[in-house]
C-alpha cells in the first residue's frame, strides 16, 4: 500500500499519528508538496479527485481519500490497541467525539489560517480574512468548551486514549504553529495539560 502525505498538514499528521499508535509499519510513503501544487496534477487528481490529502492506495490500484476512513480501514486491518471502540456502544461516543474535533475544532482552525496567514495564499485563493478572523474567534470560544470537558474526564472521549486525542492534538499543534494559540496562555489548564500528556507519546513525534 501506498501512503500520499503532507508534511506539516493536519490530517496527513492525523494519519501518520494514528499508525504510530499502532506500529504500523510498511507502508510506501510519497510526500505530496502542496505549495508546489503537487496535489493539482493531473496524476495525483487521478488518485484523489478533490486534490486532497492523505489518501491510501491500496494494493488493488483503489484509493482511500478521507482520513477518517482510511483510520477506520487500518482499524480493521490492525485492531489492536484499539483506538475507535471495542462495541457499537463504544465506537458511537467515541465517533461523536472526533466528529466533534474535526469538524468544529480543526475545521474552524482551518479556516482561520487558510484565510489569514500570507504563507497559505497559495493554497486558498481568494482570502477571505474578515471570515477567517471570526472562524479564530469561534476557535477560541470553543477551545473553552474542550477545557470543560477535559476538567470531567482524562481525554477526549472519555476515560482511555482514542482516535478523537489524536485528532485534536493534531488540530492544536497546527494551531499553535500558524495561530499562535496555546491553551496555557488563553487560561485553560486542563486542555494544556491534556496536550501535554499527548505530546509525551511517543506517536505525537511520528
Amino acid at each position: 500500500m501506498k501512503l500520499y502525505t503532507a508534511q506539516r498538514a493536519p490530517s496527513p499528521r492525523r494519519v501518520t499519528m494514528f499508525m504510530a499508535e499502532k506500529n504500523i509499519t510498511g507502508l510506501e510513503m510519497i510526500f505530496v508538496d502542496l505549495n508546489q501544487g503537487e496535489h493539482r496534477t493531473p496524476e495525483y487528481l487521478s488518485k484523489s479527485p478533490l486534490a486532497k490529502v492523505p489518501a491510501l492506495e491500496l494494493d488493488d490500484g483503489r484509493v482511500l481519500t478521507e482520513t477518517r476512513a482510511i483510520c477506520t480501514f487500518l482499524e480493521g486491518l490492525y485492531p489492536e490497541p484499539n483506538l475507535m471502540g471495542v462495541d457499537a456502544e463504544e465506537r458511537a461516543f467515541i465517533e461523536m467525539a472526533d466528529r466533534r474535533v474535526e469538524l468544529y475544532l480543526m475545521g474552524g482552525i482551518a479556516n482561520c489560517i487558510r484565510h489569514t496567514h500570507p504563507g497559505l495564499a497559495v493554497l486558498e485563493s481568494p482570502q477571505f480574512p474578515e471570515f477567517g478572523k471570526s472562524q479564530g474567534e469561534k476557535v477560541q470560544e470553543l477551545a473553552k468548551w474542550f477545557d470543560q470537558l477535559l476538567q470531567q474526564q482524562p481525554w477526549m472521549a472519555g476515560d482511555r486514549f482514542t482516535i478523537a486525542d489524536i485528532t485534536a492534538f493534531c488540530a492544536l499543534e497546527f494551531a499553535r504553529g500558524l495561530m499562535k494559540f496555546s491553551p496555557s496562555q488563553a487560561g485553560l489548564a486542563a486542555l494544556q495539560d491534556w496536550r501535554d500528556r499527548v505530546n509525551s507519546r511517543p506517536s505525537a513525534r511520528a
